[in-house]
């Protein structure tokens, strides 16, 4: 398979598809370094290994480089940038429990726009 390359100054906008999550009280956000563990303690609990490392990156930019979804103060998903290589959107995931919500697609628009804010052009998804 190969990459896709998204072009940035071609987004959706993000302020309407937040609003559609907060409707539903799910909450897109820039993760804490205070989460780091938390957020790495989940994604192994869900998700594949390499993930956590690639997750465990991100922690160390500024701005970190995560979004998290939350409901109730439960972690709902995560989407990463810039943690496999420069300008590279992933990993990202979802609970189970919680798909078809519309959570992927804000996590993905966020990290995007995040992409873009920081002087990106482009974005690939690997």
């Amino acid at each position: 398979m190969t990459d896709m390359l998204v072009k940035l100054y071609e987004l959706p906008p993000l302020e309407p598809v937040l609003a559609s999550q907060h409707e539903k009280g799910i909450t897109v956000r820039r993760a804490l370094a205070l989460e780091k563990k938390i957020v790495l303690d989940w994604i192994s609990e869900h998700f594949s290994p390499g993930w956590i490392s690639e997750c465990d990156v991100t922690f160390g930019h500024q701005p970190i480089s995560c979004f998290v979804a939350t409901k109730d103060n439960e972690l709902l998903g995560f989407a990463c940038y810039d943690a496999t290589a420069k300008g590279f959107f992933g990993p990202t995931g979802v609970s189970e429990a919680a798909r078809g919500l519309g959570i992927g697609k804000a996590l993905l628009l966020a990290a995007l726009h995040a992409l873009r804010n920081e002087g990106y052009g482009y974005g690939i998804i690997g």
